[in-house]
Order: structure tokens, then sequence, then C-alpha cells
């Protein structure tokens, strides 16, 4: 058939499961239990760890509850995290600009902060002609021993890391990508079948996840788990149950994704699954 996609599933072994609880815009005026504040970050990943979450994907906030990469705030928020739950979730920081930081901003917060793991938007990070400053930074983060995920909003995202890794550009041997659906921009939400462009264009079994805006978040979800990859769901992309009532909290989004990936027999993976997998180690405090 003309519309074929050959299936290209994730790199065989257990499922890992991301939250995103509150992301970059959302506040509590969206839903009173976003966590905001170190101790309610730390609260929901508790919550969360305890459905199945082995991976938290943190955004922090200023004293306004908007968008920060703030270093201070970050140390605050992992350390809240870590006080409670020890080395039980990877605690992964967002480089993501919203329109306010530069690639270079971001790549000073990560190299200052030098976080357990970290998100990469590639179209944000090596715009045209900044390839050999994002080159020193990939290298910078390598030689961190920092978890790379690297966010990619299309396939043409993909096709641009792809030569980016042609190139020599990134440098990493077990890299994870994350396949974003859908937008928060124009109303765009998500649908399952925005999975199969991406998968077009891998080139080979490299770990992949993917995160869907909109009440498709679980659908799309569900997908992804039965195509062999990871998936990353929560507030920051989705609020309602796959039945369309609102959440009660980020957990309820994790439960329903892990609720599917044991009915098809994958097994969830832990923390410690997920650093043995990319090759990296705990580590419970910001540098």
């Amino acid at each position: 058939m003309e519309n074929d996609v050959e299936m290209k599933p994730s790199v065989a072994g257990p499922v890992f499961l991301a939250v995103a609880p509150n992301g970059a815009r959302k506040t509590k005026a969206d839903h009173p239990m976003l966590p905001i504040s170190p101790l309610e970050l730390a609260a929901e990943a508790r919550a969360c760890q305890a459905e199945g979450a082995s991976m938290i994907h943190l955004h922090v906030r200023d004293e306004d509850e908007k968008h920060s990469l703030d270093v201070k705030r970050y140390e605050d928020a992992i350390r809240a995290v870590r006080d409670d739950l020890g080395d039980d979730i990877v605690i992964q920081v967002t480089t993501e600009a919203v329109g306010i930081y530069s690639a270079e901003q971001q790549m000073d917060m990560v190299r200052e902060l030098k976080p357990e793991a970290v998100s990469l938007a590639i179209k944000e990070l090596v715009p045209e002609g900044l390839e050999n400053t994002a080159a020193d930074f990939f290298k910078d983060l390598d030689s961190f021993n920092i978890m790379p995920q690297f966010i990619l909003y299309s396939a043409e995202d993909l096709a641009r890391y792809n030569s980016l890794v042609e190139g020599g550009i990134i440098p990493f041997d077990t890299p994870y990508l994350l396949f974003v659906l859908g937008r928060y921009t124009q109303g765009q939400q998500s649908q399952p079948t925005d999975i199969l462009p991406f998968l077009g264009e891998l080139k080979s079994e490299i770990p992949w996840a993917v995160c869907a805006f909109g009440p498709y978040e679980h659908a799309s979800a569900s997908a992804a788990l039965a195509m062999g990859g990871h998936v990353r769901v929560g507030f920051e992309n989705n609020m309602l149950l796959k039945d369309g009532t609102r959440a009660g909290r980020n957990a309820d989004l994790i439960r329903q994704a892990r609720n599917v990936a044991e009915a098809i027999g994958r097994p969830i993976g832990t923390a410690e699954d997920m650093r043995r997998r990319f090759s990296r180690v705990a580590n419970p405090q910001p540098a």
C-alpha cells in the first residue's frame, strides 16, 4: 500500500513511563492539583512513581509562576524530589525556550546545573549555523554523564537529528528520542496516526517515546506502547482521562498507561532500568 510504514519498534526491554506534571504554561487555574512548588513537585513525583513512572520531566517557575530556567529554582525542586524519593525516579529537567531563552542560555543552564537528565529540542538548540556550538555542548553533556532526550516536533526534525548524528555533531551511543504529537498553538491536537511519519524517518532501532497533546493523549500513548515505544503523559499536555473526564492528578494518567503496558505484556521499567538502558548512573544531588 502507498501509505504503508515499516514498524520500527524501540529496542526490546522494559517500558519507560515518564510524567510531565506541569509544563511551562499551565497554572492552578487550569487544575488545582497542577504542581508548582518544590514540595508539590515532590509529592506528584512520589504519586506517579508509585503508579509506574520511572522519570519526571521537570519544569520550574519564577515568583510569578512563569516559565524559568533558573538554576537555583531547579536545584530546590530537584532536592525536594530527592529528599522524598531518593534515586527511585529519574529527574529530567527541560531546556524549553518558550520564546524567552536563547540556545546559548539553555546550554549555560545545563552546564551549571549538571542535571541527571535533560530534554533538548533540536529545533531550539541547533538552528542552522550553530552546529559547532551545539557539538561542544553535546560533548560536555557526555562528559558530565547527563542523560539526553532529543525532542522532535516533526518528521523533518527527525531528519535534521539524523543529519546531525551523521555529521558527528551529536555523539551519544545511547540516544533517546521523544516524538511530540500536536502543539499548544492554534488548538492543534494529536491523534495516534501522528506517530507514523516519525517511524517512517527512523533509521535504526533507537529507543523512542511519544507525548501527545489533547484528549487523544491516552490513545496515542497506547498506540506507541503497542508499536514498541515508550510514553510521557501528564498535565503539561493533557488533563483528561480516556473517558473524557478530568483526571484527579497526574498519577491517574500514569496508571492508565501502565494498565495498557501490562495488558499487552510489556514490563514496567524502573528508574534503575532506565539508567542502565541509557548507560547513566544515579546523580542524586545537583552538582
